[in-house]
């Protein structure tokens, strides 16, 4: 249900698009650059693109507008004035983007002020691919008074020592990268530490 709702949020614009306007070649190519901002919404929203989602909703819903408004714009200079039945679909496309604009904002603010409770641990995502020889033994989550963190147990297929698999990780330090782009402003810490008999490697928040 999420998903379909999504790809409806992402081509929303597109077919608000389809409604109002009123030449072709501007017509086809805003509507085929709001379908490709669609394009690419969805792939944020299935994972396929590796970007914040919440902060991908927010930039598209902002850009889609303006570029119907350019698209609008481009067709009164070359158009006489609009037929009366056009400004009633006007209006409602105007209305329905202020909506959603409007929607997206509201859920945006609230997601940025969840996320500065700390309660919500990083993906998996955040956690380093893994080269050939080490193996995932388990993954979870835990909290504590720093926030909330992802962990995950690491071993080695062929006897490297624990310093060893933390040099093939990559991680002989703590590193740390910005996790989102406008309304997440945390970063996500990734680091591995000698655990005794495996490696662990974490995923946490810092701020």
């Amino acid at each position: 249900m999420l998903t379909i709702l999504g790809i409806l949020f992402a081509v929303a614009p597109a077919i608000v698009w389809m409604t109002i306007a009123r030449t072709r070649f501007v017509g086809i190519a805003i509507g085929g650059a709001l379908l490709a901002g669609a394009g690419l919404l969805i792939s944020v929203q299935q994972s396929w693109i590796d970007a914040p989602r919440p902060d991908a909703h927010l930039v598209f819903t902002v850009l889609a507008p303006l570029l119907i408004a350019c698209g609008a714009g481009l067709e009164g200079r070359h158009e006489e004035s609009p037929p009366r039945e056009w400004i009633p679909r006007r209006n409602g496309a105007i209305g329905f983007l202020g909506v959603q604009f409007a929607l997206t904002l509201a859920v945006g603010l609230l997601y940025a002020l969840l996320i500065s409770e700390g309660s919500d641990a990083p993906s998996s995502k955040a956690l380093p691919a893994l080269p050939p020889g080490i193996t995932l033994v388990d993954e979870g989550t835990s909290c504590g008074s720093g926030g909330c963190y992802r962990t995950a147990t690491v071993t080695s297929e062929d006897g490297l020592s624990h310093p060893e698999i933390i040099r093939e990780l990559g991680l002989q330090q703590e590193n740390c990268r910005a996790s989102g782009w406008l309304l997440d402003w945390r970063d996500v810490c990734v680091g591995a530490r000698d655990a005794g008999k495996n490696v662990t490697v974490y995923a946490a928040w810092g701020y």
